[in-house]
């Protein structure tokens, strides 16, 4: 039912000049998306109050709320009395609604809240909609959506992730914020993280890991305790750009987490000597931007390794924010594993981590082509092996056929006791050259493959054995008389 609501958004969107691609229809509907869940939630949580005899007190004044302003109703009827369009609409909403919005991050004194994270989307987004007729044909469409039930909000999340997955085809780095769900899914099912673990992503982007996590832990929950704690003191993640950020805190929303603990920062920016156990955590599930000298000097200094590239430092962060006996999943390029400039970030994950498994992983299983592995470690005793598992598919991946769960059906299974086959061997750490640390992916189960030989070889060859034929056949001939 709703797909046809969100292409039909999409096509108003389009019309926009302020949106010229998937990435902005992303964007805007999930700013408006929001608007309407809050305004569902809140009907919700009044409805409840009376039930219970209790007075409710709305985290939105009337005046802003999506059924006052947005699409306002009379009788269940839409009331075009006091329906705002046009310019009328678009100063409302830049000149009045998102000032309002803004200020609840610094009204509110912890992050933890609603009602902070409200004031922090807000902060970091733009109305970027330049007609306000545009933008009433979006509201009125919006308004058609549910978020009450369980049902309407599954259809929902999984038509959202659509729309993030498309992104990575958008241009603009759009891939950067979409990890293939199948990939996340397999790296939680092998992790097995537990109701009561703080589970982190310091690079969360469109919130992929946390939501799959979430998914993956709501059928584990047995009472209202254990809803609670996966709601509210389970699922932590960091976004430094606003626009992965407010879709990410969209998706979890839709996912079920009813006030997501994403926070707007960079992570980066956080000195690895002021990180306490405290702060430290269970599992971390990441996917962290690579990417050379994008980061300023003065966030570089934060690291005890020095480096331009933005993967390891996150490596970094990811292996100081671990508790003793935590473990992660980190996607990372492959280079990591020989490039010289990482010996000392190697170097310092083997010593302090034991790097119980590799999944090397096909070219194509991200858009941008990238050639990935997935780093499994846990943090407290140094690492004296590695499993390694090449992930060889019959098949070259791409837009039209990407990876899905049963591709790393193998790879679950084997992983439990680590066993070897043709795609999958163990390395002891103690025979590495202890210069280099290399762990470069070498399977050494793999068949060799026969090298073809170039045309001019060939041609060469083939000429020599007619001037050796021609000879033979001259001295046959001579025998002959």
């Amino acid at each position: 039912m709703y797909d046809q609501i969100y292409k039909r958004i999409d096509d108003t969107l389009w019309k926009d000049a302020g949106c010229g691609s998937e990435l902005d229809y992303v964007e805007q509907s999930s700013w408006i998306l929001f608007l309407k869940y809050l305004d569902d939630l809140e009907q919700s949580r009044a409805a409840a109050a009376e039930l219970d005899g209790r007075t409710y007190k709305p985290i939105i004044e009337r005046k802003f709320r999506w059924s006052t302003w947005a699409v306002p109703k009379k009788n269940g009827e839409k009331d075009l009395s006091k329906t705002l369009t046009g310019d009328d609409l678009l100063g409302f909403v830049r000149g009045e609604l998102f000032p309002y919005l803004r200020a609840f991050k610094t009204s509110e004194a912890s992050p933890d809240t609603l009602q902070y994270k409200i004031g922090e989307i807000f902060s970091g987004i733009q109305c970027k909609l330049t007609s306000g007729y545009v933008m009433r044909d979006v509201f009125d469409e919006v308004d058609n959506l549910r978020f009450q039930s369980s049902e309407d909000q599954h259809e929902m999340s999984s038509l959202y992730e659509i729309r993030i997955s498309r992104m990575g085809n958008a241009g603009r780095n759009g891939g950067e914020y979409y990890t293939p769900r199948p990939l996340i899914r397999s790296i939680i099912a092998v992790l097995e993280p537990k109701i009561g673990e703080r589970i982190y992503d310091g690079a969360c982007g469109s919130a992929g890991f946390l939501c799959e996590a979430f998914a993956y832990l709501i059928k584990l929950c047995r009472t209202a305790k254990d809803r609670e704690t996966l709601q509210k003191k389970m699922l932590f993640g960091k976004e430094k750009k606003a626009l992965p950020f407010i879709i990410g805190t969209m998706n979890m929303i839709l996912h079920g987490v009813e006030a997501p603990n994403i926070l707007l920062a960079n992570t980066l920016a956080e000195n690895l000597a002021n990180i306490q156990p405290s702060q430290q955590v269970d599992l971390i599930l990441a996917n962290p931007p690579f990417g050379s000298n994008s980061e300023r000097g003065e966030i570089k200094e934060n690291f005890t390794i020095k480096t331009g590239e933005t993967a390891y430092m996150f490596l970094e962060h990811f292996i100081r924010m671990l508790k003793p006996g935590g473990r992660a999943g980190v996607v990372i390029k492959n280079t990591f594993l020989s490039n010289g400039d990482a010996t000392a970030l190697r170097k310092m994950l083997l010593s302090d981590c034991n790097l119980f498994a590799v999944l090397d992983l096909p070219q194509k299983v991200f858009t941008a082509g990238v050639k990935t592995v997935v780093l499994f470690f846990e943090k407290g005793r140094p690492t004296k092996k590695t499993w390694f598992y090449q992930l060889n598919l019959d098949r070259t991946l791409g837009k039209t056929n990407p990876l899905t769960e049963d591709d790393l059906a193998e790879f679950r299974t084997l992983f439990k006791k680590k066993c070897d086959s043709a795609n999958s061997w163990t390395v002891n750490i103690a025979d590495l050259d202890p210069d280099t640390l290399d762990l470069t992916v070498r399977n050494p189960n793999a068949k060799e493959e026969k090298v073809m030989r170039a045309p001019r070889e060939i041609a060469a060859e083939m000429a020599k054995l007619d001037k050796s034929n021609a000879a033979l056949l001259a001295d046959i001939l001579k025998a002959l008389g």
